[in-house]
């Protein structure tokens, strides 16, 4: 058993901890070996690693077949994409593959899933492609798309609702191919993994790489797991990486990369768009990303798995941690799991200690103004003004629609999340006629038509309808 502590950052009763939960993991889970890692605040602080064999103990730099975590990386192509303009996530795949689809074989209907219904696993298309296990024969036996398709190729109406399909990821791969010129993996080589150092990630092993087991379910025994090369199904998992590539691509995943992906476009990704099952309101997905629960914390990023090998990494965005585990067995430890402890152990042992208050450097009197209380109708709201010339709305009492508003250059405001999210918001200046009949300056907020006013429906702002003449009285 091992473990490093590469910044000396954490408690000791914290590294303690996490060792234990990690030796518990293996022991329990019955892996050959296992890795685990911590970053906070954008920092590797803490590592370890547990053996069946005290003389073939990983480490952070051993490499681990992560399988569906590829498929994060692929998204994040993707994207790329789309913020340079060359797609638009509302396209059909026929728009940018129609003619790789009809020389391939493809079913015509293929192609009519957009872009992101394919990202979001919302397309229809089937979990797996035809023909013997796909994860445990050669890719040469689907050669090319129309093979990993076959006569059959929907579940479900496309958009209609979640369906995990990894033949979806097949099409992404062909797509970026399409687009760059290139293979996908030496195009995430180019763009992702050398911008962000991830240089121990690559389609196939390099040494040192654990080797794949598979552990009897009722005995302590196990035997070798083989190593395919996926082929045109590549992008649903085909990637080796190591905790320490992963800790860099969590990293990123949390704070974004301009070199990469802007940090807003990976929130976009991480926010969901449909619960995998109608119960499992703990589970959702973004675009390429999962996004999930535990423990009442929110994470998101990617599990993964494949003959021999399993993998998670996951990242808590309200505590600046993140997670992540590789092990080298087809079934037995808990690796989700594990991670989400792992993460929990830090923020329990040393809860982030909030930056100190300032007040602003300098702030404009006008919006100054704006501040206080507003009413939707008969509903109190406050608004707060933030740094950069942000706004805050929130119902003054208990739940309701509140949302962060982003500043644009035309003297608007944009909703970043909640109810009003894309929603704008403007601020009206008008001389409206008084309950008396006389003139004066009126001013009220226009939230997606919604008026929010200074008083209860006062009459002088823009409220539309018609408001009692006598005002309010009582009974």
């Amino acid at each position: 058993m091992t473990e490093t502590a590469p910044f000396d950052e954490l408690l000791p009763a914290t590294r303690r901890a996490l060792l234990h939960r990690l030796a518990v993991g293996q022991t329990e889970g019955r892996t050959p070996s296992l890795v685990g890692a911590v970053v906070r605040d954008g920092q590797l602080v803490w590592s370890g690693a547990r053996s069946a064999l005290a003389d073939q103990v990983p480490d952070a730099d051993t490499q681990y077949r992560i399988g569906s975590i590829t498929k994060s990386l692929v998204a994040v192509l993707v994207m790329r994409l789309r913020d340079e303009g060359l797609l638009d996530l509302t396209d059909p795949i026929r728009a940018h593959l129609a003619d790789r689809l009809a020389a391939e074989g493809a079913d015509p209907s293929v192609g009519d899933a957009t872009i992101a219904q394919l990202l979001a696993h919302r397309s229809g298309l089937a979990a797996e492609a035809p023909g013997p296990w796909w994860e445990r024969t050669p890719g040469d036996l689907r050669p090319e798309l129309g093979d990993v398709f076959g006569e059959r190729p929907h579940r479900h109406p496309a958009g209609h609702t979640f369906h995990y399909s990894n033949p979806g990821y097949a099409l992404l791969g062909a797509l970026v191919e399409q687009l760059r010129g290139a293979p996908w993996d030496e195009v995430l080589r180019r763009e992702v993994l050398v911008p962000l150092g991830m240089t121990r990630t690559s389609a196939t092993p390099e040494a040192p790489h654990a080797n794949g087991w598979a552990v009897h379910p009722w005995a302590d025994v196990m035997q070798r797991e083989a190593v395919e090369d996926m082929g045109v199904m590549g992008p649903a998992g085909q990637l080796w990486s190591t905790a320490a590539d992963l800790t860099r691509y969590v990293v990123f995943l949390a704070r974004g990369d301009d070199r990469v992906l802007r940090a807003a476009t990976l929130a976009e990704m991480r926010r969901p768009t449909s619960a995998p099952e109608g119960a499992a309101w703990d589970d959702s997905y973004g675009l390429g990303l999962q996004v999930v629960r535990r423990d009442g914390r929110l994470l998101f990023g990617h599990t993964g798995s494949m003959p021999g090998f399993l993998s998670t990494v996951w990242v808590s965005p309200d505590e600046n941690l993140a997670g992540v585990a590789l092990a080298n067995a087809t079934s037995g430890p808990s690796i989700a799991t594990l991670v989400a402890d792992l993460i929990g152990i830090v923020a329990q042992h040393e809860p982030p200690i909030p930056e100190p208050w300032r007040p602003l450097p300098d702030v404009d009197s006008e919006l100054l103004a704006l501040t206080g209380a507003w009413y939707w109708g008969t509903t109190p709201f406050l608004l707060r003004l933030r740094a950069e010339r942000w706004l805050e709305l929130a119902p003054l009492r208990g739940g309701g629609r509140g949302s962060r508003f982003r500043p644009e250059p035309d003297g608007t405001w944009i909703g970043l999340d909640g109810y009003y999210a894309g929603e704008t918001l403007r601020v009206v200046r008008t001389e409206q006629p008084s309950r008396a009949g006389a003139t004066g300056p009126g001013t009220h907020l226009d939230l997606g038509t919604f008026v929010f006013s200074r008083k209860p429906y006062e009459p002088a702002e823009s409220v539309p309808g018609t408001l009692d003449p006598e005002g309010w009285r009582g009974f």
